[in-house]
């Protein structure tokens, strides 16, 4: 199995898949390496040699920011947001869409589920 950036890579998928396990390299990013190092897209995980392996670990490291080191830059672009106090950090703070959608209706996936207001039963009291 094949370690790179600190992720393992799936056995049995083709190698341009595989890449994209690694948080910051997508279809693109993981086609323009093999490219650049002229390994085919179609081998799978498993059937890559040490010497390729090596080679992809290289180019990542060097040319490329992925995993904790990413990671870590978005969460401090977020939080330099926040402390500016401009409107997208606002939104960041508050958990609400930060790029213009609508909160009317939708947002689910940043406001949470619905939290129905509960009406206490009122009436006159008996004597």
């Amino acid at each position: 199995m094949a370690r790179i950036a600190g992720v393992d890579l799936p056995k049995n998928k083709r190698i341009r898949i595989g890449l994209t396990y690694i948080y910051g390299i997508g279809h693109s990013t993981s086609q323009e390496i093999l490219t650049r190092l002229g390994i085919d897209e179609n081998i799978t995980t498993d059937d890559l040699s040490d010497a390729d392996i090596n080679q992809i670990r290289r180019v990542i490291d060097n040319d490329y920011k992925v995993e904790g080191e990413l990671r870590t830059e978005v969460s401090m672009n977020i939080k330099r947001l926040m402390d500016l106090g401009c409107y997208r950090g606002l939104r960041h703070r508050r958990g609400l869409p930060v790029r213009g959608q609508r909160t009317s209706t939708n947002a689910r996936t940043r406001k949470g589920p619905r939290r129905t207001a509960v009406k206490k039963k009122g009436g006159a009291k008996k004597k």
